[in-house]
């Protein structure tokens, strides 16, 4: 189905891109898109029948893809930024109590919502890939491979950067991408540079004290060949969201939306039929 595409003003002034499309008479579903990632992750989901039914909107978070990018690392450190920008683009595509999809640290920001503006113009929140321990925990970041480790992201040699990207989109699946997925998919992490990189994925915010106010329903779906959210981090959110319902996915990756697609997407639907209803 067709979409359309504008811009937005997020948080501190920030330009936000926005990619609008499926049923625009549908119940709404906004996805947030990972680390270094872009909205164009969610391809197939606009691509697929989630659109017949749903109105699906993505963004290219702050610092990503064809938003604005800001040399200052202070502009990717706050919470209040990161809920500020969502707050912002439900009020400003009208979104009535949308269906929120946070993949990876696109969950985080999810979190950061909750933690500012609570659930109540929400209607539900599916963590894709996600959880709740914080970044920078040192036992999980001592169990994952140097791969997603991936601190040569972090890098402004262009050369250590372009290495440790491929290597990292490579690690966030279980299978192996076609050459043309992992073109586009490097092509799009490097858009991204690498003091957002830094700012966005390092910072530290501890949402224990909110966990009693995730009203809404929550879902995890995650991949059971993940190789940076291990189950220990699902286990551990399930017992700090007890009403939170896991959605596995057996012999995926961190991204089943890409490598399951019409599973995630029927998973998805049932979820979106719960807190959503039935698209008129």
């Amino acid at each position: 189905m067709k979409s359309t595409t504008y811009h937005i003003e997020g948080g501190d002034g920030v330009e936000l891109f926005v990619r609008d499309g499926g049923n625009e008479n549908g119940p709404p579903i906004l996805f947030l898109h990972g680390w270094s990632q872009h909205h164009l992750c969610w391809t197939k989901q606009f691509e697929g029948p989630l659109a017949q039914d749903y109105r699906l909107v993505a963004i290219d978070l702050r610092g990503h893809g064809a938003s604005d990018i800001h040399d200052d690392p202070e502009y990717y450190v706050h919470s209040k930024s990161w809920a500020d920008d969502i707050n912002a683009v439900i009020e400003a595509c009208e979104l009535e109590r949308p269906l929120v999809v946070g993949w990876s640290m696109g969950g985080r920001i999810a979190q950061d919502y909750v933690h500012h503006y609570g659930c109540g113009d929400i209607a539900g929140l599916a963590l894709v890939g996600s959880s709740t321990t914080l970044p920078g925990d040192p036992a999980t970041i001592a169990k994952r491979r140097p791969d997603v480790v991936a601190e040569g992201m972090y890098s402004d040699d262009q050369r250590v950067a372009l290495a440790a990207t491929i290597a990292f989109v490579k690690g966030c699946f279980a299978s192996t991408l076609s050459k043309m997925d992992l073109a586009t998919m490097v092509g799009f992490n490097m858009l991204v540079p690498p003091h957002v990189r830094r700012a966005s994925r390092l910072r530290e915010q501890d949402y224990e004290p909110d966990f009693t106010a995730f009203s809404c329903p929550v879902s995890l779906f995650w991949g059971d060949a993940e190789k940076l959210v291990f189950r220990e981090m699902i286990d551990a959110t399930m017992s700090e969201i007890p009403h939170a319902r896991l959605v596995p996915f057996a012999g995926t990756g961190h991204a089943p939306f890409w490598e399951r697609p019409e599973q995630f997407d029927t998973h998805l639907a049932e979820f979106a039929r719960e807190t959503l209803g039935v698209a008129a």
